[in-house]
């Protein structure tokens, strides 16, 4: 009954509205020159039942009301749970499948469903398909015609099909991970005006078959994005929660997953894996900022998930996001200083990884230590590679603030008393005063926390972290055709490493002496991270820059 009555009310609206030209009525006659007149899904010639006509005063509103929600006729698809439309999700709306026609890579009709549409027809022009998956992607609204910074997203898709534009990835998506080994989401696209911007965030229900475990997240984004992040509903949180996407977060009832700032292929340390139940719906947060000054952005994200039976993990991975909302920064060009100790309860916990966040008049992110209530070490600099303090060369970028992924899990007691404290830097010399808010626009202060409570069954152990030397420094840095590595005469280093930015090994030699004299020799320029042994198992580990 409920459903009955808000679909009256659509009705009613569109039939108050029924001239006026939005998304909705564009996706209505697109179908009505395409698949109505054609005479397949018309008053008197309804195949597979569907009627996309409509008639009497408000044929629009009962078109609308044939096609929301409603389960399709054809056996496959609704074995599918796919919906005729299924508003924020063109993958599981039959309509989009039928139609589609390669616009959309992820969306491969199989056979049962029986081919392509229009039937015997020329297929659905390219613009006028996008029209439809925008629509779709944006919660099909009936009424609301979803615009971008003040402009239409139909006028967006035109001028991006009629005058060429500019798209996150050329070459296309990236592959899905294979069969069996775990699956792929998309988030997008969507379409930015010429320096435009938008954050959107996306309800995405995985219809997981049963209970699985993720020890592997590939998050690809392009550099036109400040972020994506993965969130994840608590138990009945997404209800209420509208379709498709959308500008208001609706945070209430959610935890996060993982976030990045450039596209990253996370893999798990073994034994640990981030726990999904069955029932499981994410959240999706995309910020896209159009750089362009003339044409408009096709933008899109990709993750994919890489899966494992429920119950391999020793251990499973969390997620904590600190926000400091009690930020203001205002305009005066002065370097502004905010520090907050974090006061969760957690107990003795296990950190992995640390990510700091902000926005453009971000100038640094530090995360120290705190020993009943005081501030200790520093263990995190997003100023520095990797966020290991110490650099030589200090560079904060605030597009691409860098995952601190500790070599050894570190161990931490966090409570009122004990745990970290983080501390952001801005330097404002815009035209406003800022508050914590979610464009670039507006300023943050925020801190992801990834951890376990237990290392029993984890491959790396806290020996290691205990057995980190520090001390060791290389000059100069960046090296042009030498530099000298001093190391502390209490460490008796025996091996020299050199991994390049992927992490492959690139050079080693075994070393005699408190000093290594390294030379450039066929090393390329670029970054390249050090780590120095001993016999006893310590170890240092630094960044080098050859010009």
């Amino acid at each position: 009954m409920i459903r009955i009555f808000i679909f009256s009310i659509f009705s009613l609206c569109f039939a108050l509205q029924v001239n006026a030209q939005n998304l909705a009525t564009e996706v209505y006659e697109i179908l009505q020159t395409n698949c109505a007149t054609s005479g397949c899904h018309n008053n008197t010639d309804q195949v597979a039942s569907l009627d996309l006509q409509g008639s009497g005063t408000n044929p629009l509103g009962e078109v609308y009301n044939n096609l929301i929600t409603k389960q399709p006729e054809n056996t496959y698809a609704r074995s599918k749970d796919y919906r005729l439309v299924f508003p924020g999700r063109p993958d599981k709306s039959f309509l989009f499948r039928k139609i589609n026609q390669g616009l959309e890579e992820l969306v491969n009709l199989h056979a049962d469903e029986k081919g392509d549409m229009p039937l015997n027809a020329d297929p659905i022009s390219e613009m006028e398909r996008e029209k439809i998956r925008q629509w779709i992607i944006y919660g099909a609204p009936p009424i609301i015609d979803p615009t971008v910074n003040g402009t239409r997203v139909s006028d967006l898709v035109e001028e991006f099909y009629d005058k060429g534009g500019l798209v996150s990835f050329p070459d296309g998506p990236p592959p899905a991970p294979p069969e069996g080994e775990g699956f792929q989401i998309k988030m997008g696209p969507f379409f930015l005006p010429a320096q435009g911007e938008a954050e959107y965030f996306h309800k995405y229900d995985l219809d997981l078959p049963e209970a699985l475990e993720v020890n592997r997240v590939d998050m690809t984004m392009s550099n036109y994005s400040h972020h994506l992040i993965l969130y994840d509903f608590n138990p009945g949180g997404s209800n209420w929660i509208p379709d498709g996407l959308r500008l208001d977060a609706n945070h209430s009832e959610i935890g996060i997953v993982t976030a990045i700032q450039q596209s990253e292929d996370m893999r798990l340390p073994d034994g640990t894996a981030f726990k999904w139940e069955q029932d499981i719906v994410l959240d999706l947060n995309s910020h896209y900022i159009n750089y362009d000054a003339t044409n408009v952005y096709k933008a899109e994200s990709y993750i994919n998930v890489y899966t494992q039976a429920n119950g391999t993990a020793a251990q499973e991975m969390k997620t904590e996001l600190v926000a400091n909302l009690d930020i203001w920064i205002p305009n005066n060009g002065d370097e502004i200083t905010i520090a907050e100790p974090i006061n969760y309860n957690l107990g003795e916990i296990f950190i992995w990884s640390l990510m700091g966040h902000t926005h453009q008049y971000g100038r640094g992110y530090k995360v120290y230590n705190r020993n009943n209530t005081q501030q200790g070490d520093l263990i995190y600099d997003a100023a520095c590679p990797q966020g290991i303090p110490g650099c030589v060369s200090p560079n904060f970028d605030y597009q691409h603030i860098p995952v601190s992924r500790f070599d050894g899990f570190m161990p931490t007691r966090m409570n009122f008393l004990n745990g970290l404290i983080h501390e952001a830097t801005w330097i404002n010399d815009g035209p406003q005063s800022l508050g914590f808010g979610p464009t670039s626009n507006d300023e943050m202060m925020v801190l992801i926390i990834m951890y376990v409570n237990d290392l029993e069954g984890v491959s790396v152990s806290t020996d290691q972290l205990k057995n980190q030397v520090k001390g060791v420094k290389i000059a100069p840095n960046p090296m042009s055709e030498l530099a000298t590595i001093n190391i502390p005469k209490t460490f008796k280093a025996n091996q020299l490493f050199l991994f390049d930015i992927t992490g492959k090994q690139v050079f080693n030699r075994a070393i005699t002496k408190d000093y290594v004299e390294l030379q450039k020799g066929n090393l390329l320029p670029g970054m390249y991270f050090y780590r120095l042994e001993d016999a006893q198992g310590q170890f240092a580990t630094g960044k080098l820059v050859i010009n």
